[in-house]
């Protein structure tokens, strides 16, 4: 098996100095040109380990290296200029600019010619293209996911986190933004989601991790975790 692309290794750590442990000696990674997705009960700490990889949490064990790389000390502004590209769940757009002034501020960290991106970005999302000039707080809830994930495409990461990029959207629209989530993997970029629908989220996944209680409790391809009685009784409803 290829060296993963990024790893959050055996991560234990909480919120602040004195907060108690939400991860316990967790460990998720994904590979170059795969899709891994996180998933599991409320409260198992999936949100919690995509935050420490991405440097949001004080790790009391463990690491994180990207590319081969040791990031674990780097701040998660450090870690985008490293290539990180990270969707937060909630407050990911800028609501009262245009479709196109949120790409620009992704674009922040460059300094080269973004209007190529800016293309690529259209040509993956369409809607956005044809929204370009309306302010974002205008647009539907799958909508808004895609400029958030435009957004973050617009840094050129090497590597994407997703926090629940399908919550709150109907089946039809989650079906969608997974399709673009796949089209983005096609385009090299490794992806790492964090999804509540579970059964969805390990159909379209290359490696796929069951978190409970912040630790790992089952980790496997996609097809294997959706095959596993187990993981079907547990945590798919049967």
């Amino acid at each position: 098996m290829s060296e993963p692309f990024l790893i959050g290794e055996g991560m234990t750590g909480g919120y602040g100095k004195s907060g108690p442990d939400i991860l316990h000696d967790c460990t998720i990674a994904v590979e170059r040109g795969q899709i891994a997705v996180i998933v599991g009960p409320n409260g198992a700490g999936k949100s919690t380990a995509m935050k420490a990889v991405f440097g949001m949490l004080n790790l009391r064990k463990g690491r994180v290296l990207l590319d081969g790389e040791d990031i674990t000390a780097l701040s998660p502004q450090a870690r985008v200029r490293k290539g990180m590209g990270f969707v937060p769940q909630n407050g990911n757009i800028f609501t009262s600019m245009t479709v196109e002034e949120n790409l620009e501020m992704g674009a922040f960290i460059r300094e080269d010619d973004i209007s190529g991106t800016m293309e690529q970005v259209y040509d993956l999302f369409p809607i956005l293209r044809e929204k370009r000039r309306q302010p974002a707080g205008e647009l539907s809830g799958g909508q808004r996911q895609q400029v958030a994930v435009g957004r973050a495409l617009m840094t050129e990461p090497k590597v994407l986190m997703l926090d629940e990029p399908t919550a709150g959207v109907s089946p039809i629209v989650m079906d969608e933004l997974f399709d673009r989530i796949i089209e983005v993997s096609r385009t090299g970029i490794p992806i790492l989601m964090v999804e509540q629908n579970a059964r969805q989220a390990l159909e379209i996944a290359d490696r796929g991790y069951v978190l409970v209680q912040g630790a790992n409790a089952y980790t496997g391809t996609g097809k294997e975790l959706l095959a596993d009685p187990e993981v079907r009784r547990s945590f798919l409803g049967g």
